[in-house]
């Protein structure tokens, strides 16, 4: 294909657990701020722009969430007030919000499937060139070689880190050996090439404090709440 002055259509995929718990982290852990979905768009154009020289320009066109949503059966006044600040956030960002109803007793089950089947649906379609996968599972390794047979490259965003309760975050090996890109989102600031980007990713503490001086509500894994 002849990408001379054409866009590069990137198409992100998030696993909405992975990228919370991230942002807790990055939150409560180094105290860098509130990682964004804007300025993170802006960041993944500009990796791509480094790896895919070709292209004219570089944009986001499709963006999806996938993650299990508890009912409201139970939820108190601060898990429904984060909940729909997310909503927000993504309608703002124009990520299409897609949740599973979870079970209280099963937890999270089938987003995995529901973001494969997206992805490559999205891919079939040809709407995009790239593919993000914003995850670490690697039972998305069938997804990406299979996105690779239609001729579009998979960049693989994750984050390796341990918090400060002992819980780990990373990407599996067969699935980061299997993507065309990967980048390492918590160590950017480490980074000669991204260091100046990676101040940038978060939206300062007090941009999130309300009337009363609170700050978001961060449901954690097990679907608790902690107030920041």
């Amino acid at each position: 294909m002849d990408t001379q002055g054409s866009i590069c259509r990137i198409g992100v995929f998030y696993d909405g657990s992975f990228f919370s718990h991230a942002q807790r982290y990055f939150y409560h852990d180094r105290k860098v701020g509130w990682l964004s979905f804007q300025p993170f768009h802006g960041f993944l154009e500009q990796f791509v722009r480094t790896r895919e020289q070709d292209f004219a320009s570089y944009k986001v066109v499709y963006a999806a969430w996938h993650q299990g949503l508890f009912s409201s059966k139970g939820a108190t006044e601060d898990q429904l007030r984060f909940e729909r600040n997310r909503y927000h956030d993504l309608l703002h960002a124009g990520i299409e919000a897609k949740y599973l109803p979870m079970s209280q007793s099963q937890g999270e089950k089938g987003t995995d499937v529901a973001l494969a089947v997206d992805a490559l649906q999205v891919g079939l379609d040809g709407k995009i060139d790239i593919a993000v996968l914003v995850s670490g599972d690697g039972d998305f390794v069938p997804l990406v070689r299979a996105l690779n047979k239609q001729g579009i490259r998979v960049l693989a965003a994750y984050f390796e880190f341990t918090d400060g309760k002992g819980r780990k975050c990373f990407i599996n090996e067969r699935l980061l050996n299997c993507c065309n890109y990967s980048v390492d989102v918590s160590t950017l600031d480490k980074s000669r090439e991204f260091r100046g980007t990676f101040k940038t990713l978060f939206r300062r503490t007090d941009e999130w404090k309300d009337k009363s001086g609170r700050g978001p509500m961060l449901t954690d894994v097990a679907g608790g709440v902690a107030e920041v």
